[in-house]
């Protein structure tokens, strides 16, 4: 019954598709036709069009995403091994809220499943949506955010896509355990955000900092459950969006290196590029990021928290009255660092867990500096 909410490909584009070479995606992804559905028992990923647009800043109608298909279809395949189906689109309803009923329902059915969905937008206030979707599987959600802007506008604002992040914090069931910004720009962000971000033990990371060594970002995917891309975080030079300029942001090289490291992380279950401003210059860089990240889900390693401990070695540092522990994998040589659990206390993690690092925070805890992000996780524990 979810699944009634989507609907086929236009048969023009399937045909333009199928007339690839059997080696291009196209001829290798499953597709929601006139004449037949994908299997959800039987895929690894899921690709959904969303053309709604008007919880946007700079609205523009998005008439179809074809030409971001198109532009996917054409490239190449690696070495992979999932399965890929696109399901079509969820066209939007009578009103925004329509749809994000819609999309949650979806997203839902489809990680119960195990399925990963990609939802191309459409305005980024859709992350609200996609969000929701883990309602069900009554788990916490990690959101990292590939944007410049917080999010953080009022619930009543008129324009949705700025203040998504709001009705997460706000609105019941609370699920959102952590959210990390990736590539903030501080001008466009107020200092009471800047504060509130440092109060609720947030995460965020400045477009220089991750500019000058983007691997920084790669633990802090290790730990999502949900992504979410705004192409606003890209400069408008590199993606080709003239209708919402931005002098500044991340290249294509940069951009497509973020979704690698999304694509790869065992924990992330669904990813989505919004704030598409229905542009065929903008298709190009799109469909590259959905590659990059499909291409990181193919090769994922399978690590915490599916792997066993014991291929992992453990380092104890001693730390002023307590000690901190690290485990650094056999297999990817990636870094981890134990966040304690307080029987004595409230704790939302319930059991001790593994916190994704690096190796410069070990480094770091040997010369006696404490990781910040694992006393941020202390913090958000406890609350």
């Amino acid at each position: 019954m979810e699944f009634d909410f989507l609907t086929p490909l236009e048969t023009d584009l399937v045909i333009d598709i199928k007339r690839l070479s059997s080696q291009q995606l196209g001829q290798k992804v499953v597709f929601h036709t006139q004449e037949a559905f994908p299997d959800v028992t039987q895929i690894d990923i899921a690709i959904i069009g969303v053309p709604e647009n008007r919880g946007a800043q700079s609205y523009v109608a998005l008439e179809d995403l074809s030409e971001v298909r198109m532009q996917l279809y054409r490239l190449f395949p690696g070495n992979w091994n999932k399965i890929i189906a696109d399901m079509g689109d969820i066209n939007p309803g009578n009103s925004p809220e329509d749809t994000y009923y819609a999309l949650r329902k979806v997203v839902s059915k489809l990680l119960k499943n195990k399925v990963i969905p990609i939802i191309i937008g459409g305005s980024q206030d859709l992350t609200y949506a996609v969000y929701r979707g883990y309602d069900d599987l009554e788990q916490m959600v990690n959101l990292v955010a590939i944007d410049n802007r917080f999010d953080f506008g009022k619930q009543d604002d008129s324009i949705p896509a700025l203040a998504y992040l709001s009705k997460m914090i706000v609105e019941e069931p609370t699920n959102l355990f952590n959210y990390s910004n990736v590539g903030y720009q501080t001008y466009y962000n107020s200092q009471e955000e800047i504060d509130l971000i440092e109060k609720l033990y947030f995460d965020a990371y400045r477009l220089g900092d991750v500019s000058a060594q983007v691997a920084l970002a790669e633990p802090v995917f290790r730990d999502a459950d949900l992504v979410s891309l705004d192409m606003t975080s890209v400069k408008s030079s590199d993606s080709g969006n003239f209708i919402d300029f931005q002098p500044n942001g991340f290249n294509g090289k940069e951009i497509c290196a973020l979704a690698r490291y999304a694509g790869i992380s065992d924990k992330v279950s669904a990813f989505g590029i919004f704030n598409h401003q229905a542009t065929a210059q903008e298709a190009p860089l799109m469909a590259q990021i959905i590659w990059y990240f499909m291409e990181g889900v193919n090769f994922r390693s399978n690590e915490y928290p599916f792997g066993s401990r014991e291929h992992y070695l453990k380092y104890i540092v001693p730390f002023e009255n307590e000690e901190i522990v690290f485990y650094k994998s056999n297999k990817t040589d990636r870094w981890w660092i134990e966040v304690p659990f307080f029987s004595n206390i409230h704790n939302k993690l319930h059991k001790n867990t593994l916190l994704p690092c690096t190796h410069d925070d070990y480094l770091a805890a040997c010369n006696q500096e404490f990781p910040e992000r694992w006393w941020k996780a202390q913090r958000k524990s406890i609350l």
